[in-house]
């Protein structure tokens, strides 16, 4: 599947004339120009005064002549509107309008993301183009209409581009147009001269480039299912709702969770005696039942189905009088749950220094189990090396790895051999996402975690015409709408999809929560 991301703002990218790289810089005034080229550091960045207003600004877009370029910043000081603005915070414009014509030039989370990891107080938010100095009353006006800042140029300017990607930078020089401008202009000129690097580092990453998504991709069905036994039980029962430990690990989700009345804890001593509390898809071990139990809590298991077979099958070899070596990470939920389920008779091995070091009372009697979300190659060192030193060893009646790991792994991998560098989207505390990341590192090709396109670092993409691109089991398959639509504020994207495999599998919900 391929598809091309528009720019609505500018004409096509591929199509315009004598594209180099560099950066133009769009300055009204003398001393905001100054100021901006004080701050540049690459001799191929370009400063242009335009003057005051809209009709000299775009005038003078149009007469200038300047050298071939990249892409485009306006860069200037304006009026804070809201009143968490200071003279001298930034801000990126998401929108720029004059009230008659509105532009979304898109990605300026990322740009500002990026004025902040530069030490700036920057913001991403509306810009409105007035004609004139504005007084408070109209301030105010603006301001309850959802503008953050206000210039008399930038939708202008904005609208003279053609065939570049384009950027908006605001400096705060005071919370309104007069002579408070006098005292918090220089505190703005300063904060322009700081974001000129940045601004160039946005340049350098700007380019035509392919996104190759990677399918299957991001929530796998024991996700959906955990999610909307949450989402349910709110529903059914009314706030709160407590959660034992994240629901799944994504910053994303719980923080929409406990938007709508969810309340994550890390034990059940944090909850009310009475009260509905909501196991996780990691699963918990039988003392955390019991404890349950005890205290009278209102018990909702969204425990995946995967795990639940893994505890299923660790008692069944405890019973049988087996060792059961346990490969998967130290601390995490699942592993701690499983460990739960035969502590006597289970024991953790991370490695094969591990498998070398463990000692048993019976070898003949040795059977072993995989947390789900490990990675294919890892989980099979580890594993090989059991069945060297236990030759009659036990495996689970089937793959304890879950498909949805597996099935991403293989998807990344297809990407990964032909990308410049791969984004993941996923938490860091996600086991599955984390796996993803190494599997693209194990092809040679970089690859990061990212929570969304805030955390894209630009230098990442900086002479990268192919963008691979998938997602946790964990991770909501917006954010990676929203990745691509911050990558096209970069250049005109096209996505192309890698299938490896199609999905199907279904979990249904407790009774709980079964309408």
């Amino acid at each position: 599947m391929t598809e091309t991301i528009p720019q609505p703002w500018v004409t096509d990218f591929r199509a315009s004339p004598a594209v180099a790289s560099g950066l133009l810089v769009y300055a009204p005034l003398r001393f905001e120009a100054n100021a901006v080229r004080r701050g540049l550091t690459q001799p191929t960045s370009q400063v242009q005064r335009t003057g005051l207003g809209a009709t000299r600004s775009r005038k003078s877009a149009a007469q200038s002549k300047p050298r071939s370029f990249s892409a485009m910043v306006v860069m200037g000081t304006a009026a804070g509107l809201t009143a968490d603005l200071s003279p001298g915070d930034l801000v990126v414009a998401t929108e720029v309008s004059d009230g008659e014509t509105t532009v979304e030039p898109p990605g300026a989370d990322l740009l500002a993301a990026e004025l902040r990891r530069a030490g700036l107080n920057a913001r991403a938010g509306r810009i409105s183009q007035v004609k004139k100095i504005i007084n408070s009353a109209e301030r105010t006006r603006l301001a309850a209409d959802g503008f953050m800042a206000a210039d008399m140029e930038s939708a202008a300017l904005v609208g003279a581009v053609e065939g570049r990607p384009v950027a908006v930078i605001r400096a705060v020089s005071d919370g309104g147009f007069g002579p408070g401008m006098v005292t918090g202009g220089m505190t703005a000129l300063r904060s322009l001269r700081a974001a000129a690097p940045v601004a160039e580092r946005w340049a350098a990453a700007c380019r035509e480039r392919t996104v190759l998504l990677a399918g299957p991709r991001s929530f796998c069905a024991g996700v959906e299912r955990a999610i909307e036994i949450v989402e349910r039980a709110l529903e059914l029962r009314g706030a709160p709702v407590y959660v034992r430990k994240q629901i799944v690990h994504n910053t994303r989700v719980v923080a929409d969770l406990e938007q709508r009345g969810a309340i994550f804890v890390d034990e059940l001593d944090e909850v009310p005696n009475g009260a509905t509390v909501v196991f996780s898809a990691h699963g918990v071990a039988p003392a955390v039942r019991t404890d349950a139990s005890q205290r009278s809590l209102s018990v909702i298991d969204a425990t995946c189905p995967l795990v639940s077979k893994v505890h299923a099958e660790a008692r069944r070899f405890a019973e049988k009088g087996y060792t059961v070596a346990l490969i998967g990470h130290a601390g995490h939920e699942e592993v701690e749950g499983t460990l739960g389920e035969a502590p006597d008779s289970t024991v953790l091995v991370q490695t094969a220094a591990d498998v070398e070091a463990l000692s048993v009372a019976d070898p003949s009697k040795v059977a072993f189990l995989m947390q789900t979300t490990l990675a294919i190659d890892e989980a099979t060192d580890v594993s090989g090396a059991l069945r060297e030193k236990f030759p009659q060893m036990r495996a689970p009646g089937s793959d304890d790895i879950c498909y949805a790991t597996t099935n991403r792994q293989a998807a990344v991998r297809a990407v990964a051999v032909e990308a410049d560098v791969v984004l993941v989207a996923g938490s860091k505390n996600s086991s599955n996402s984390v796996r993803l990341v190494e599997r693209s590192e194990r092809e040679g090709t970089p690859a990061h975690l990212i929570d969304g396109a805030t955390d894209i670092d630009l230098s990442w993409l900086t002479g990268a015409s192919v963008v691979g691109l998938t997602a946790g089991a964990s991770a909501p398959p917006a954010v990676v709408s929203e990745i691509i639509t911050a990558l096209s504020g970069l250049g005109t994207v096209t996505v192309t999809e890698r299938v490896t495999t199609t999905e199907s599998v279904q979990f249904g919900l407790p009774r709980e929560v079964r309408r």
